[in-house]
């Protein structure tokens, strides 16, 4: 949790002030039961009206001074805790932008955004408390003590048994909690996960009436965040009566061996009464201090896991700090003896590859399911680095260029198409800002989605629901390619991109590409042999390897995994076109 304190940069100032102000209203506190005694012992005994009515009055002013501090320091710790958690939570998602793709395979969309929410807020509410209590209630037993022992050094001492008893009580119970709450944490990942695979595929589960397997294995996680819970409440629950039965014990006491003292003088009656308000202040305090102990305890645990991303530094370092001049005569992209895997000492998921590709031409990527075609796109802008071998952009390597020269210079339209919430225009400007609307509809053009885009009621701006829900498949797909192209990429990877697209549709788009006045060196990735057949040169890819490499006459003669590739897809659509002519 010390770690995270830095976060309180800006409203340090304010936290002093908060905890001065809880201070001084413990002080306050101190004050009243010696105000109460006095009233008791010369008021009240004595008979003297004056009196009880002016010490009454102190005891008003008290009261209304007392007030005046807690809001005070409530007001300054709810502003000092959501500053801290602003600060907090931007921090940790600006060091989530920084780490690579590797690094947030490792902890998990879920687990990433369960830190970002849900452990954000317990470290806040940790802080909150922190500023109003940390001071006041070890300062509450501990100006009590001093009381009890000002008034009576005898009876005094069943006050220091009391404390001692309570802080090992206090100490059992934060030892056997605080494991619970780091894995209720931990079971918040899991049932994140579950709940975001499920609503995202909500229409594969309906499609194979799978509900009530994905709801037992909900309820599963569910049952198993519960049973954590209530072990971890049934130990806190423990705290309050464990310490109120030692505080009551207390009070027998004082009363007992008070009572004896004032029987015989050495005591008078309103001492006893202040010892009484000292033990139920140290009571207050200390049920104060075990509610802080379960915050802390949570605090710590949700501390510990934001302290794991911090800790986690991306491999992948943006340390160029120009863009290099191209090499002449070097191709615009080039694969040398590239070897990669996801995992340090994991299986290799390419191995050796090579090809070459210059502007103007295309290159086909074609393999089956898990060859490794997707992660060929993914190296490019350097979402993961290769193991050995390199890439070079007109002849340098990729490792020299600063990320924002480097991804500026590729165009990616990644397998699934991502739209965002907002307007068409704010998407496919989202990686050309400055893109005029003539930019835009050429765009737009070239990925065969002008046609549907101008019969929209608002065209370009029209609104674009969260995730493109308000668009179809080939819709999304076309929008993609758009916003891609509207960047005048160097390098378009289109990593099949047109899977939801029928054959013409994607016949045009593919006419339109290499008509581009710009000429991006164009990286296709498809299953569909007739999508590459067209391609300048193709690589096909068996288990991470390259199984063959040219055109797709040459492959015909020369890659056996090639020519049963596109005879599989001849007789598949073979078949269908039989099926269709027996129904007519």
């Amino acid at each position: 949790m010390k770690k995270l304190l830095l976060y309180l940069k800006g409203y340090r100032a304010v936290s002093v002030l908060g905890m001065l102000f809880k201070l001084l209203e413990a002080v306050n506190e101190l004050i009243i039961p010696l105000v109460v005694a006095d009233i008791i012992n010369k008021g009240i005994n004595g008979n003297d009206a004056a009196y009880v009515w002016k010490m009454g009055g102190v005891m008003l002013a008290l009261g209304v001074t007392g007030l005046i501090f807690a809001v005070s320091a409530q007001y300054m710790a709810a502003r000092a805790s959501q500053g801290f958690g602003t600060n907090l939570r931007g921090s940790l998602y600006r060091h989530i932008n920084t780490l690579s793709l590797s690094e947030t395979d490792k902890f998990g969309s879920a687990g990433l955004l369960t830190r970002i929410n849900s452990d954000t807020i317990q470290t806040q509410v940790g802080v909150a408390m922190f500023i109003r209590l940390v001071l006041r209630a070890p300062f509450l037993v501990i100006g009590s003590l001093v009381m009890a022992v000002s008034i009576s050094p005898s009876v005094s001492v069943i006050f220091l048994i009391t404390a001692v008893v309570v802080s090992f009580i206090l100490w059992l119970v934060m030892s056997r909690t605080a494991p619970y709450y780091r894995k209720i944490q931990n079971n918040l990942d899991d049932i994140s996960l579950l709940t975001r695979e499920t609503l995202s595929g909500a229409r594969v589960v309906r499609a194979f009436s799978n509900q009530q397997n994905e709801q037992n294995d909900f309820y599963e996680s569910a049952d198993s965040l519960k049973r954590k819970n209530v072990k971890a409440t049934a130990l806190s629950a423990l705290l309050n009566p464990l310490t109120y039965a030692v505080i009551n014990f207390a009070i027998i006491a004082v009363l007992y061996f008070g009572g004896k003292k004032v029987f015989f003088g050495s005591l008078e009656q309103g001492d006893i009464i202040a010892l009484v308000n000292y033990l139920s202040q140290i009571l207050l305090a200390l049920v104060v201090t075990a509610n802080l102990a379960v915050t802390f305890t949570k605090a710590a645990a949700s501390a510990g896991r934001i302290n794991e991303v911090f800790d986690t530094r991306t491999k992948i370092r943006d340390d160029a700090e120009s863009c290099p001049e191209p090499v002449k005569g070097q191709s615009k992209l080039s694969f040398r003896d590239v070897d990669f895997s996801y995992y340090e000492g994991g299986r290799e998921a390419l191995k050796n590859i090579n090809f070459d590709i210059d502007c103007g031409q295309t290159l086909g990527i074609i393999g089956s399911t898990g060859s490794g075609k997707s992660t060929v796109a993914n190296l490019i802008p350097r979402f993961y680095d290769v193991n050995s071998g390199g890439i070079y952009i007109d002849g340098v390597n990729i490792k020299e260029y600063p990320f924002a020269d480097l991804r500026g210079k590729i165009g990616l339209v990644p397998q699934k198409a991502v739209l965002f919430s907002g307007t068409l225009r704010e998407n496919l400007m989202y990686g050309n800002p400055d893109a005029t609307d003539e930019e835009l509809i050429d765009a737009l053009k070239a990925a065969q989605a002008y046609d549907f885009v101008q019969k929209l009621p608002d065209g370009l701006d029209s609104p674009v629901s969260r995730g493109g829900r308000n668009f179809s498949g080939g819709q999304r797909q076309r929008l993609t390619v758009a916003r891609a192209l509207a960047g005048r990429p160097e390098i378009l990877i289109l990593d099949d991109s047109s899977s939801a697209l029928d054959y013409a549709t994607e016949s045009k788009m593919r006419h339109a590409l290499e008509a581009l006045p710009f000429r991006p060196a164009i990286v296709l990735i498809s299953q569909r042999a007739f999508s590459l057949s067209h391609a300048d040169k193709i690589l096909v890819l068996e288990d991470g390897e390259a199984a063959g490499y040219g055109s797709h006459e040459q492959l015909l003669d020369s890659c056996e995994v090639y020519r049963e590739i596109c005879l599989s897809q001849t007789k598949s659509d073979d078949n269908k076109g039989g099926a269709r002519n027996e129904k007519q």
